[in-house]
């Protein structure tokens, strides 16, 4: 993806040699989040639909969640509520940034941030090695919290990304700290992290919605609240729950 050079028929069969990622990209391609009309029925089609810029950023994706190997039973059932959360949170996101029209703020940049955002709880996930080493949900969450931040920066940096997702990393559930400005990736990013928590029940600590940064800095009509949330999130999380399936 690095060459400046590559063209979409070279592409295509590079792609086509990791079936794995040939089916994520054909099913991200045909799902509601790009909305086409025409699904696509082959990998050239994919490209064309989504662009050069979306296929690596899919494809980095990919490489996330290929990176994190399974060793156990109960590990896998981490994993997977961890990704699961993760698809949730990144759908929300994305729905909310395609509603709220922020300029020069593009979908896929939305998904990519909302996803490298959780590298972090991944790697906390990677350092066990064995069934007996694997920690039960609240240890594990317990172990997010501490060291999930830390480690999505460090690996972030390794992986030399845009610098506009270390800095969601760092500001991610900061749920009240000055952010002057218009709307940014980061608030968008908490509002769908903040919406995930609510609709999962996993939290029971969040502050009120209209008390955190990144709501105050919607306008009408995207401001809109009903039952504790975004009235565009909680009116449509049927759709947006779609999405987060085609993630997964």
């Amino acid at each position: 993806m690095g060459q400046q050079d590559l063209s979409m028929v070279e592409l295509s069969k590079l792609l086509a040699k990791d079936p794995a990622l040939s089916a994520v990209l054909l099913k991200y391609a045909s799902s509601p989040l790009v909305g086409s009309q025409t699904p696509p029925q082959n990998l050239m089609d994919v490209i064309r639909l989504l662009g050069m810029n979306q296929v690596e950023r899919i494809t980095m994706v990919h490489s996330i969640k290929s990176l994190f190997s399974v060793h156990s039973v109960k590990h896998k059932r981490l994993f997977m509520e961890a990704w699961r959360r993760l698809a949730l949170k990144a759908s929300l996101s994305t729905y909310i940034a395609k509603q709220v029209h922020i300029r020069n703020l593009l979908p896929d940049n939305v998904l990519m941030a909302a996803l490298l955002s959780e590298v972090g709880t991944l790697a906390v996930l990677s350092a066990f090695k064995n069934s007996e080493e694997t920690p039960d949900i609240p240890t594990y969450v317990a172990l997010c919290r501490e060291y999930a931040k830390s480690l999505g920066v460090i690996t972030l940096k390794q992986w030399q990304v845009d610098e506009q997702y270390l800095k969601v990393v760092q500001e991610i559930g900061h749920w009240k700290e000055e952010s002057p400005g218009p709307v940014n990736l980061s608030d968008i990013i908490n509002l769908g992290l903040y919406h995930s928590l609510k609709l999962s029940y996993t939290k029971t600590d969040l502050p009120p919605l209209q008390e955190i940064t990144a709501y105050q800095k919607l306008e009408e009509p995207a401001n809109k609240m009903i039952a504790g949330g975004l009235d565009l999130v909680m009116a449509n999380i049927q759709e947006i729950r779609v999405v987060a399936k085609s993630l997964f």
